[in-house]
């Protein structure tokens, strides 16, 4: 090919490259579209496998199958050709000789390359070293694969460029893809057990005018239109808050949040959650719910509740393991700790085991912070940690029998929350109080204060019913019943730094 007539795009690629370019021009000059608008594809390969399996070795059926995908491999001996192609079911072997599409089709077939799309049609039969195969009686390119495959994907030590290029991993690590199916099941499951019992799936907006429903920095843009400043939703709480002072008594959603944070195995800056809020019930009934939701879904998706996680056997059979956070925290400093302690001796715990305490932390902050660096990690098998402090908690209701603590709980497994919940705060003074407080702590620099919600307060000052709200980690869950360790390996395109 004169080098005048390549693309700018591909002057200096790999002769590789540059033979396919060559190639495609070839099949033009042919007549022939490498590119086509449509295949009648009629079979899948699954369904040949199932359907055929009954075949003998060297047995060959009348049926004229009509098959579509990517060939994978393409091994040539004289005048017969072997292929394996793959679509969205698996893998199937294909013949293609002189003597089942004459010699013109032939040359053309052997002028494909791995990587392309084609269409093929053919007689199923065994071969007679017993591998289901479809003999080409016709074929058709349906699109050209100008790059080659890369030949050592398989295993690629660079785990970076295998989430860049995730097309390609899709295409040569079938984990990849079974991960994918178990996050879809994941999702099916949660949607029917939720359905089933009456909640009703919403939509919240995903630009709020004010970033709320979580401790976290939002991101922000622009709307020209209304010459105001618009975020990306840290969380849907508050919306859905909304629709049970509008009468909704369970509601769900299972959408994106985003978040301007950190990226690692366990944060994805987008990510996926469950949240659900329902009338009439506290936390300690979302508690029961949780437990019988999630051992419902793991069974649905893994046939049980029992299975290995990083070399670890993993068991979310009931029941779960509850704990206080301030029983848990007692017990890692080995001093009993509880409301009355006073703030300077938090503040010694926290200081003695290598934590800053930053201007403005109170003792529930600090319990917190103990909490998340010397217990969580260490809590393997599922535990409910009840009962987080009001401070760190400024959605939730006071605790009834103890307003330094809220009623909330987070659940943990094998290191990490999955889950978070509360009987739902619905008094809107104390709220307002709340709001105005996470304001003087965004004053004093704290970006993942909460900012105070106007339209919310007014929400709640119509009147909102008792209510416990749950918020569920997809990814995170996902990670459990795929065995990840990363987060990204559960996040079809997961957000990377910049190439170079």
């Amino acid at each position: 090919m004169d080098e005048r007539t390549i693309h700018p795009a591909f002057r200096g690629e790999s002769e590789l490259v540059i033979r396919r370019l060559e190639k495609l021009e070839e099949w033009r000059a042919k007549g022939i579209e490498p590119y086509a608008w449509r295949y009648p594809r009629r079979d899948v390969t699954e369904e040949i496998r199932r359907r055929f399996q009954y075949l003998e070795k060297g047995q060959e059926s009348d049926y004229v199958a009509s098959l579509a995908g990517r060939l994978m491999a393409l091994r040539r001996h004289g005048k017969a050709c072997f292929a394996d192609l793959l679509d969205g079911w698996g893998k199937l072997q294909l013949l293609a000789s002189v003597d089942s599409l004459g010699e013109t089709g032939y040359e053309l077939f052997q002028e494909l390359d791995v990587g392309d799309w084609i269409g093929v049609e053919g007689p199923v039969f065994r071969s007679r070293r017993g591998e289901l195969t479809v003999r080409v009686s016709e074929f058709k390119l349906l699109s050209k694969s100008i790059r080659p495959l890369p030949e050592k994907w398989h295993g690629l030590k660079d785990i970076e460029l295998r989430y860049r290029q995730r097309y390609l991993d899709l295409l040569v690590n079938p984990e990849v893809k079974q991960k994918l199916l178990v996050r879809a099941k994941t999702v099916k499951e949660i949607r029917r057990f939720l359905d089933q019992r009456g909640f009703l799936e919403v939509e919240t907006p995903m630009l709020h005018p004010i970033p709320g429903g979580a401790a976290a920095r939002p991101f922000v843009t622009y709307h020209q239109a209304l010459g105001e400043n618009l975020y990306l939703r840290i969380a849907p709480e508050l919306y859905l808050k909304r629709c049970l002072v509008g009468g909704l008594e369970k509601v769900y959603e299972i959408n994106r949040n985003f978040r301007n944070e950190g990226i690692s195995y366990k944060h994805n800056p987008e990510f996926t959650m469950l949240e659900f809020y329902w009338a009439y019930v506290d936390y300690l009934d979302l508690a029961a719910f949780l437990e019988e939701m999630l051992v419902e879904v793991v069974k649905g998706v893994k046939g049980n509740t029992s299975f290995t996680y990083q070399g670890s056997e993993l068991d979310l059979s009931p029941p779960w393991r509850r704990v206080t956070l301030l029983e848990a925290v007692s017990d890692a400093v080995g001093e009993e700790l509880d409301s009355t302690t006073p703030p300077v001796r938090w503040k010694e715990l926290a200081e003695k085991r290598g934590i800053t305490v930053e201007e403005g932390w109170g003792p529930g902050k600090i319990a917190t912070e103990l909490f998340e660096k010397l217990v969580e990690p260490e809590i393997w098998d599922p535990t409910l940690v009840m009962d987080y402090p009001r401070e760190v908690s400024p959605l939730a209701r006071a605790h009834r029998s103890d307003r330094f603590l809220a009623e909330r709980f987070e659940l943990i497994v094998a290191g990490r929350e999955i889950a978070n919940a509360f009987s739902e705060l619905i008094d809107p003074i104390d709220q307002r109080i709340r709001f105005e407080e996470q304001a003087r702590m965004r004053e004093r620099g704290d970006a993942e204060a909460h900012a105070v919600d106007y339209d919310f307060l007014r929400a709640l000052e119509y009147g909102m019913p008792p209510a416990g709200g749950l918020g569920l980690g997809i990814d995170r869950l996902v990670m459990l019943l795929t065995d990840s360790h990363s987060i990204r390996e559960v996040i079809l395109f997961p957000h990377l730094r910049p190439e170079g």
